[in-house]
């Protein structure tokens, strides 16, 4: 019996241009403010790392991924709503986190909103740790929401 058939496809890409309609299924669900088309084309223009994480094909998560000398930057991580809580973000991040490393970059940081508990604790479960706050960072509904401002060396 060959237990390989119903094992899915898991891969990393890199975005394109052409993949920005997948991408903004996942990012106008998961995200109250989210970022436009013309930020992900943006980030694909200006060399970021931009990764998608597919199951059979299927776009279920993407990271943008900005390095500055050896500093890497998450501007952006997302999985599918269908896909959250089995663990793609985090291989998503650890990902990430490898290619930072592989490019010679010494820490990666990142902004998350206080209101998003899972994410920062995802975050403090890889090793991330809180460095600071941005205040009035995120738009909000009612003004503007502080970030947490976290770091982890690679």
């Amino acid at each position: 019996m060959n237990t390989q058939l119903n094992q899915p496809n898991i891969s990393f890409r890199e975005m394109h241009a052409s993949d920005l309609d997948a991408v903004m299924q996942i990012e106008i669900v998961n995200f109250p403010f989210p970022w436009t088309a013309g930020n992900f084309k943006d980030s694909i223009n200006s060399g970021h790392i931009c990764l998608l994480l597919e199951i059979d094909e299927a776009v279920i998560g993407y990271a943008i991924l900005m390095m500055v000398l050896d500093e890497a930057h998450l501007l952006n991580i997302s999985v599918s709503s269908a896909w959250k809580g089995k663990g793609w973000g985090r291989h998503l991040l650890n990902q990430m986190m490898q290619i930072g490393r592989e490019k010679g970059c010494l820490n990666m940081f990142l902004e998350v909103r206080p209101s998003n508990v899972s994410a920062i604790t995802l975050y403090e479960s890889i090793g991330f740790n809180e460095m600071g706050m941005r205040p009035g960072y995120y738009p909000a509904y009612n003004g503007r929401e502080n970030a947490v401002l976290m770091g982890v060396a690679l």
